[in-house]
């Protein structure tokens, strides 16, 4: 008898910790055959993304490889980008993979499923603004925000050693998108110029740095509580971060953001973040129902509405909150929820037995203003419904900001993995500079 085949399309957060956990219960025990799919060889957990873009986080120090985990975790991992779907086959199609020159080294593959998942996350949308594409810089991916990482050094080295005065624009960064990545990134951005100053990129003073925030909404971080926006916005301007609220961005220039205030926001490091959407690809996927945002409609049970043997999760899929109009956010504890709630899916499909339903439960919301502080909100899910939602900040905030990557890295890695990785970086972080400078 064959075993059935599981395909998971996307190695981010959700993807990996599904995989890795049907492995060790389905594959392992030769119940099932699982295999994973990603255009990269390593995984770098998204929302640390912008802090490799300021370089305060070095990726090649907390990637990990999808290869070395699919082997410790009883699932295999093929190379390549999904570009297409024959339902009535029962087969995905990867494109052809080519090196930095464009010569093809992997040809176009196709594989069989019997059940297939995708949790291909989602992108930056620039809702087709003028000149985004062109002048800006996009955090989706560990390459891009590796590039943004070089491109600030790139900057700042080279603003070191001009003699003619510095154009107006030239150490300024705008971002666009005051939501939680836009604000973490100011925050980190802040830090990764104090320690260029520290070690001395002297041109780096407060008259000829300047960071700011445009968001089209009212205040920053829209999708959150107020009282979460209000700390947020008031530790912002304690080190100095401009936000500008209210403003529509309608074109980006090399020198900066053309906004509906009217007049130039001068910055030759523009960094776009303002909104998402699910990857092109899956729109109008050999039929399967898709949003505007390119999520794939799914029901409950994350089933998408028409094809049983296919599944979404995480950003790129629009999953229905009962007895609202709403869909289910996407945040990173979705996907962690979503990836839990496949498992059992999985097993209980293998056995022909109903699926489970679905419900999103908020935690709350944090975010991490690099050293300066961390504030959120936590829902009474935590204490007991009866608890409400309340504030933290500070040190706290930042003890549960860390224990939620910890939590991630426990599901991928396992207990004694991660053990001997903290105390390794316990051990030398003492070593090495706050700020990573190549």
């Amino acid at each position: 008898m064959d075993l059935h085949q599981i395909i998971i399309v996307g190695g981010g957060a959700g993807g990996l910790e599904l995989a890795t956990s049907l492995g060790r219960k389905l594959g392992k025990k030769g119940k099932a055959s699982i295999t994973m799919v990603d255009c990269e060889l390593t995984h770098v957990w998204k929302p640390l993304l912008h802090e490799v873009a300021a370089g305060t986080l070095n990726t090649y120090e907390d990637e990990v490889s999808y290869p070395a985990l699919a082997y410790k975790n009883h699932f295999v991992f093929r190379l390549g980008r999904m570009d297409a779907l024959n339902r009535e086959l029962k087969e995905i199609s990867l494109a052809p993979t080519l090196d930095k020159d464009g010569i093809e080294y992997i040809p176009r593959r196709t594989f069989k499923y019997d059940t297939l998942i995708f949790a291909v996350g989602s992108q930056t949308n620039d809702f087709g603004i003028k000149g985004v594409k062109e002048h800006c810089m996009f955090l989706d991916t560990r390459a891009e925000a590796v590039s943004f990482h070089h491109e600030l050094l790139r900057s700042a080295y080279s603003a070191h050693a001009q003699v003619s005065p510095l154009r107006e624009g030239q150490l300024k960064v705008a971002i666009a998108g005051a939501g939680a990545t836009g604000v973490e990134l100011s925050a980190e951005l802040h830090e990764a110029f104090n320690q260029l100053v520290k070690f001395g990129i002297d041109k780096l003073h407060q008259d000829n740095i300047k960071i700011t925030i445009i968001e089209a909404a009212d205040r920053v971080l829209p999708a959150l509580p107020a009282e979460l926006s209000d700390k947020t916005l008031n530790a912002l301007k304690s080190i100095n971060v401009e936000v500008l609220a209210d403003h529509r961005i309608n074109e980006a220039t090399s020198e900066g953001y053309i906004t509906d205030k009217g007049g130039l926001i001068p910055s030759e490091i523009k960094v776009w973040s303002a909104g998402i959407k699910a990857p092109d690809f899956l729109s109008d996927l050999d039929g399967l129902e898709s949003t505007n945002s390119n999520q794939l409609v799914v029901k409950q049970t994350l089933e998408t509405t028409r094809d049983s043997a296919i599944f979404a999760m995480g950003d790129c899929a629009a999953c229905p909150m009962p007895n609202t109009d709403m869909i289910v956010p996407p945040r990173a504890q979705a996907a962690h929820q979503q990836a839990s709630l496949l498992v059992k899916t999985i097993k209980r499909r293998l056995k022909n037995k109903p699926l489970p339903d679905y419900r999103y439960v908020d935690y709350g919301s944090l975010i991490n203003l690099s050293g300066h502080t961390t504030v959120g909100n936590m829902m009474g899910n935590l204490m007991g419904k009866s608890a409400g939602s309340f504030m933290i900040e500070g040190v706290l905030a930042r003890i549960v900001y860390l224990s939620l990557y910890k939590m991630h890295q426990l599901a991928i890695m396992g207990v004694i993995r991660v053990g001997l990785i903290t105390v390794a970086n316990i051990l030398t972080q003492k070593t090495r500079p706050r700020m990573k400078f190549h």
